[in-house]
């Protein structure tokens, strides 16, 4: 059994930790649905999708506050899908986080010597 900060973490046996389908009412859309995750996440994606020149829209919503699951929406220029955008999101944020932590680092290492 997973300590109760971790069971958030991951998903049951079974259960996709992502879903995507497709919105039918705009065109280059699609809903991500997104499990065991909370606004921390969603808009952070949402923040990072706005970034992206040919993302028209990126908006996100938790259904209810007991549903750890967030469901993000993805609108697109017609030459880029929603899942591209989705994907460069998530590789752009892990690039800045290991930046960060690099930063991180330095300057704890930094102050280290310095005292």
């Amino acid at each position: 059994m997973l300590p109760s900060h971790l069971s958030l973490s991951f998903c049951m046996t079974g259960k996709k930790k992502i879903t995507i389908s497709k919105d039918t009412k705009v065109p280059n859309a699609a809903h991500f649905v997104v499990n065991k995750e909370d606004h921390t996440l969603g808009n952070l994606l949402r923040a990072q999708l706005l970034r992206d020149p040919q993302v028209l829209f990126a908006g996100y919503k938790v259904p209810h506050p007991l549903e750890h699951k967030f469901v993000l929406r993805v609108q697109t220029t017609p030459d880029y899908s929603p899942q591209e955008a989705f994907t460069n999101a998530i590789t752009d944020l892990i690039s800045e986080v290991s930046l960060l932590e690099e930063r991180f680092k330095a300057a704890v290492r930094d102050k280290q010597e310095g005292i």
